[in-house]
């Protein structure tokens, strides 16, 4: 009796998720198509800035990792 319900719930699923993959591909196909320069400089511009906020972030992390690794006496 209760052999239906997965293939009901995945089938479901399945159309949600394939609606949702369909608009979101023809959302961003026409966003792609209008080509705004300026949105583009945008773009790089954050991601530049979100990739030296990770740099930092990250020469910042291995120096406290060396810090704390030799106030432990690892080193």
């Amino acid at each position: 009796m209760l052999d239906w319900i997965p293939i009901v719930f995945i089938t479901f699923k399945v159309l949600v998720f394939g609606t949702g993959m369909f608009f979101a591909i023809r959302w961003h196909y026409e966003q792609g198509k209008k080509g705004r320069q300026a949105e583009r400089r945008a773009v790089l511009r954050k991601v530049g800035t979100v990739a030296v906020i990770f740099v930092i972030a990250l020469v910042g992390l291995l120096f406290a990792t060396f810090t704390v690794s030799q106030k432990l006496g690892l080193t």
